[in-house]
């Protein structure tokens, strides 16, 4: 099974970039799922339902989210109607929307998406852990589904490193969002699990973390409350992680960032290409 996860997309640059290319990468690699973090699409702060339609409609599969999934207010109501936009399974019981779902491939396989938020130096949510574990053991893989992606939105490597060894072996891929920057630590664990710490941004490169790079430079050099960030408006870069799984076990055999638009020295899966 051939897996495209997208990091968080980051404002209008972010969901330029999918929208432009997502629809070939997904038809020249023959994608069988594709999941995107959309967490900051609106303008850097959430996700709005038309933004949402947008995303779907280019060719994500499923729209993960994190800390800023109800920066929009209207998330609140629309989440509840859309069943491929998941926020973090670990928020409390009550919280509108869902932490994972199962969508059905083109070929008729299933694939398990799970969305989990870390607690270190993060708003202090339930056990991501413990949430986790329970949905796995729902829906085994091999057993229930094909395969299994976990989006691990979380500020500290240390805990996803920790998720994706706690997982390997029972999903397909553990992979980091929120930070913004793609790391180097593409792998497959001992047990068949790919991981990557985080999967980077979906948006220009040329800011801070897709915000424009004026005012955070003035809070670092200044430490005095301004204006609100706004998201930079520059060419945007699909940043991701790759993974073919195998169809026997569900597990990885295959690894591959994604980096395709300026600003970053490019990648893309030579197994597909």
């Amino acid at each position: 099974m051939r897996l495209l996860f997208l990091g968080d997309v980051v404002g209008r640059p972010g969901r330029a970039a999918i929208i432009d290319r997502l629809p070939q990468l997904r038809a020249s690699w023959r994608l069988d799922v594709v999941v995107v973090n959309g967490e900051n699409a609106a303008g850097g702060f959430g996700i709005t339902e038309a933004i949402c339609d947008d995303l779907l409609n280019a060719g994500a599969d499923v729209i993960t989210l994190g800390n800023h999934s109800f920066d929009q207010r209207e998330a609140l109501v629309f989440i509840d109607r859309q069943p491929r936009l998941l926020r973090p399974i670990n928020y409390p019981p009550g919280t509108p929307g869902r932490g994972a779902t199962v969508v059905q491939t083109p070929a008729g396989g299933s694939v398990l998406v799970i969305n989990a938020m870390g607690r270190l130096f993060m708003d202090a949510l339930d056990d991501p852990f413990a949430a986790i574990d329970r949905a796995v053991a729902e829906c085994p893989l091999q057993q229930v589904v094909d395969a299994t992606i976990v989006d691990f939105h979380a500020e500290a490597t240390s805990e996803k490193q920790a998720a994706g060894r706690f997982l390997d072996g029972r999903v397909s891929l553990v992979v980091g969002t929120h930070t913004h920057v793609p790391t180097a630590d593409e792998r497959i664990l001992p047990g068949g699990t790919a991981y990557q710490s985080d999967a980077g941004m979906c948006g220009d490169y040329d800011s801070i973390l897709g915000m424009r790079h004026e005012e955070p430079v003035r809070r670092f050099v200044e430490k005095t409350p301004g204006q609100r960030l706004e998201a930079a408006d520059g060419s945007g870069t699909l940043a991701g992680i790759a993974v073919e799984t195998d169809d026997a076990t569900g597990l990885a055999l295959r690894i591959a960032p994604v980096r395709i638009g300026p600003h970053l020295s490019p990648s893309v899966p030579k197994f597909w290409e």
